[in-house]
């Protein structure tokens, strides 16, 4: 199914090279105004930069065809468009026969032979341009709420950023093409990503997303968690492999004494003295900040020579893929990142009653 959340439900739908991409999105209340300059600097955040994203250039102009009146929800289903304007489809057709390594084409292919391979399809990263239209608005919502929703790129290959992070931070990294939290770092990522692009190759990292006001109790257990929900979403987001929340694998190699964050009272508010839990007891938010990260794996298309199997001849071939690539999608991740965690943060909100109207 290409839909996701309960109350606030997003449907996906386009490909890659098809005339246009878009989404439903349904469950958002009539009355929320829209700001168009906010939800344009959202999509201008998924943009590739020069010199570490692809040449690909698209308009990504949101237009809203329904659910929206004067720039203000009615409460009907949203339907967001985008077109697809730079494309360049023969690029792809051998992949039909021959698929790429690290790709889905094969999965596809296999599944439905009738799979529009041009682009990736359905399975493109370009998929996520109406995941960021439809969190923008989901964003617009929860502000109302008094949440704040942030991201920033944690590390890309083997340049990490070792300093913890809070909001402010993931503000500032809006202003770096990697999406790093400063100037220094970002040069560093930078240059590590053009230096695997050339020399062929691609590069990966981490993306880090905090929350913050979550008021303590959202999340529906056993099997709608506010972890495993989040989990889901970003499980969505193409090329992504791990998820960690708090300490996360760190934990596994401590002790309770340690991991245990302690209760404490300031005035009648309850809250831990640490977050090494970031934010998710029992699968529900405990009103600390809500930290997690999303690992995402190399780009797999790269113009190094790669081994693949051709299908028609049922024999073992060489493949060079060419075509405009990211050689590293985690600073564009980072805008998705963010949008699908105000979609599900702003559904799992709603599906507890925590909405305010």
């Amino acid at each position: 199914m290409n839909t996701v959340g309960n109350d606030i439900r997003i449907t996906l739908w386009g490909s890659s090279h098809g005339s246009h991409i878009g989404c439903v999105l349904e469950g958002v209340r009539g009355g929320l105004e829209l700001d168009t300059g906010r939800i344009a600097a959202e999509m201008s955040l998924r943009r590739p930069s020069p010199g570490i994203g692809t040449p690909r250039r698209e308009d990504d102009e949101v237009l809203f065809l329904s659910g929206v009146t004067e720039g203000i929800t009615n409460g009907d289903p949203i339907s967001i468009m985008i077109a697809n304007k730079d494309t360049r489809s023969k690029d792809y057709e051998q992949f039909r026969h021959r698929p790429r390594p690290g790709h889905a084409d094969l999965t596809a292919i296999i599944r439905n032979p009738n799979h529009d391979i041009r682009g990736g399809g359905m399975f493109s990263g370009r998929m996520t341009a109406p995941l960021v239209a439809a969190g923008a608005v989901c964003r617009l919502g929860l502000e109302e709420q008094g949440v704040d929703v942030g991201a920033f790129t944690r590390g890309i290959g083997d340049v990490s950023d070792p300093q913890q992070r809070v909001l402010d931070d993931c503000r500032d990294s809006r202003s770096f093409d990697s999406r790093a939290c400063n100037k220094e770092l970002d040069e560093r990522m930078v240059k590590a990503i053009m230096s695997a692009s050339s020399e062929g190759d691609s590069l990966g990292g981490v993306v880090e997303c905090q929350v913050e006001n979550l008021p303590i109790g959202v999340g529906e257990p056993w099997f709608d968690t506010l972890d495993g929900e989040l989990a889901k979403n970003m499980f969505s987001i193409p090329a992504m492999r791990a998820f960690e929340i708090g300490d996360g694998i760190l934990s596994s190699r401590s002790r309770g004494s340690v991991m245990n964050d302690p209760f404490s009272l300031t005035g009648n508010e309850v809250f831990t003295t640490t977050n090494h839990h970031g934010g998710v007891l029992g699968g529900r938010s405990s009103g600390m900040p809500l930290v997690f990260r999303c690992f995402f794996k190399p780009t797999p298309s790269i113009s190094k020579v790669q081994s693949t199997v051709d299908l028609e001849s049922m024999k073992n071939v060489q493949l060079k893929i060419e075509g405009r690539h990211d050689p590293c999608i985690v600073p564009r991740a980072v805008a998705v990142v963010e949008a699908m965690t105000c979609h599900c943060i702003y559904d799992m909100m709603s599906r507890g009653g925590f909405l305010e109207n």
